[in-house]
């Protein structure tokens, strides 16, 4: 027998009244009758004052007695026989892709860590189980503390594609769900790394083995009207075959009655990836695939169409001739560039006007050649080179935040959404220089990242989703781990997704955009450092105690109504 709550029994003490007032009897005033047949049951009474006496009703007394004592059982929370032992079994499992991997027989590492998990429930006698999978973003697979088999039943539904990541935050949460002194068991594919400081109450299992691989360490395509290029980069981890065969089938897409396939043998170095590249006409899906081998998973992929964002550019009123011609010429080669009014449109305008980019000077102008200081890490100056640029500029500095100066007067400035040039073409010579196009192409691309949807339509496993969003509009992303709702608009940030695939971004319902994640992480596909292992917990835990059941036993409820019944109907038939 076991209590869950020992304080319950503090109710019992509603025995000692109980008692005392069947002992205890009061003077009563005489009442004259006109006959004794009115009395059903006579009973001796105190003639003077409180006093004790030998009680005559024992059968109700324990009746009542039996009553308490069951309500007292049942606020306690007691446990007889099996059902007095219980114990909550923590597991956490690594989402990791690597424990995906095959082993030399064959199966899967998370085979192994199913067998292995429901082996240690089985051991441990468990009553209830909780399952982790840890991962950039930890998450619940069953319960907390749900029943052994729906436990066991959600890990054999679960598939590891996650990216490398750090597993203490998840160890830390699993400790927490166990309670203090219990037991925490994590299962991996390779033992701690030195240095890696384990929580004392996790038994860190490992069930891997190291093994050669041949993986896609990164993917990424282009669409150029109607041209896609793909670009793959495969690598070797191990002493594994020193060349292989990259397939790519591309799935027909607008205006293509059939698909196209390309096979192509690439030589693998020891150190480094090995780069390829593909082109196809009107391609739909290009899927990529390498001969299966110990990680299937991280030799296939998907791309879907990615076709550059179109940006439209107008040119306002206003605008002097040399400045109209320069961006004219920037705007006639640029890829994915509308010329023209029109909803949306990035407008470039004259210095004072309320263009989102002005170009022009103010005040008297002075040409400067150096040095120029820029602000470091701004989008718009990326690989901006101003060697060998002349640089006229007015006196009157441009509104808002300074990017780029020379000495005291600002060339550059941003301001409330704005960006001015603070530049007179007809005296400078930064218009027939590199730095030109690179800068207006960084202009471009930081307007195609702020309309709406997914900045980029491809990533890796373990980078940050980055989507636009407008006010005033309910979205949701849908994806294959379900649909969940977006807060928020504009620029957001969204963690990394768990596993792999398709994300689509809908606006009320409507799809908008939609992101490829690709099962691709070069640390992952490494599985030359797996291997078997079990570290026991370093402390010595209190699993062998018992803790409380879900719910409370039913029986004391049982016994105290049926005591109720009882005194009742013995109370009722004595005249009581």
């Amino acid at each position: 027998m076991s209590f869950g709550f020992p304080w319950g029994l503090l109710a019992l003490g509603a025995l000692v009244p109980l008692v005392a007032a069947y002992f205890l009897r009061r003077k009563q005033k005489p009442m004259v009758v006109s006959a004794l047949f009115l009395w059903r049951t006579p009973r001796p009474r105190a003639e003077a004052g409180p006093r004790f006496e030998r009680f005559t009703r024992e059968a109700s007394l324990l009746l009542e007695a039996l009553a308490v004592v069951a309500a007292a059982l049942f606020l306690a929370d007691v446990r007889l026989g099996e059902d007095a032992r219980t114990r909550h079994v923590v597991l956490v499992v690594d989402g990791s892709l690597s424990l995906s991997a095959r082993g030399a027989d064959g199966r899967p590492v998370l085979e192994k860590v199913r067998a292995e998990a429901a082996r240690r429930v089985e051991e441990e006698k468990a009553t209830s189980v909780t399952v982790l999978a840890s991962g950039t973003v930890p998450r619940v697979l069953a319960g907390p503390e749900a029943e052994p088999s729906r436990a066991l039943a959600a890990l054999e539904s679960f598939r590891a594609l996650g990216a490398d990541h750090e597993v203490a935050q998840t160890l830390l949460w699993a400790q927490e769900l166990a309670g203090p002194g219990r037991h925490v068991h994590f299962f991996t594919d390779a033992p701690p790394a030195e240095g890696l400081a384990v929580p004392a109450a996790v038994r860190w299992t490992a069930l891997g083995a190291p093994r050669d691989n041949v993986a896609l360490v990164s993917a990424w395509r282009r669409d150029e009207d109607a041209t896609a290029t793909v670009t793959v980069r495969v690598a070797r981890f191990g002493t594994g075959p020193e060349e292989t065969e990259v397939r790519a089938v591309a799935r027909p897409g607008p205006g293509a009655k059939e698909g196209t396939e390309r096979r192509e043998r690439v030589r693998l170095p020891e150190e480094g990836a090995a780069t390829l590249r593909f082109t196809f006409e009107n391609a739909g899906d290009v899927e990529v695939s390498l001969p299966p081998d110990a990680l299937p998973e991280d030799g296939e992929t998907r791309l879907p169409p990615a076709p550059e964002r179109r940006v439209r550019v107008a040119l306002a009123e206003g605008l002097d001739a040399q400045a109209r011609s320069a961006l004219e010429r920037f705007l006639a080669v640029s890829p994915g560039v509308d010329q023209g009014p029109g909803e949306g449109a990035l407008v470039v305008g004259p210095r004072g006007s309320d263009a989102r980019v002005t170009v022009g000077a103010g005040g008297a102008v002075r040409t400067f050649v150096g040095p120029f200081f820029a602000e470091k890490g701004h989008p718009l100056l990326d690989d901006v080179q101003l060697g060998g640029v002349r640089w006229a500029a007015g006196a009157e500095a441009p509104p808002g935040r300074a990017l780029m100066t020379a000495g005291t007067v600002v060339l550059l400035s941003e301001a409330e959404g704005q960006v001015h040039f603070n530049v007179d073409l007809s005296r400078s010579n930064v218009q027939r220089t590199p730095a030109w196009p690179v800068l207006l192409g960084n202009l471009l691309r930081e307007v195609r990242r702020s309309q709406e949807g997914f900045p980029r339509r491809q990533l890796s496993l373990g980078e940050t989703l980055a989507v636009v969003t407008r006010p005033g509009a309910r979205y949701t992303l849908e994806g294959p781990e379900g649909t969940r709702p977006l807060f928020g608009a504009g620029a957001l940030s969204l963690p990394p997704p768990a596993v792999p695939g398709r994300y689509t971004l809908e606006r009320d319902g409507e799809p908008v955009d939609a992101v490829e994640v690709l099962p691709l992480d070069a640390r992952e596909s490494d599985l030359r450092g797996r291997g078997e292992g079990d570290r026991p917990a370093q402390d010595a835990g209190q699993d062998d105690g018992g803790g409380a059941a879900p719910g409370r036993a039913r029986w004391p409820l049982l016994v105290l109504l049926a005591a109720l019944l009882a005194d009742f109907y013995v109370t009722r038939r004595s005249g009581a």
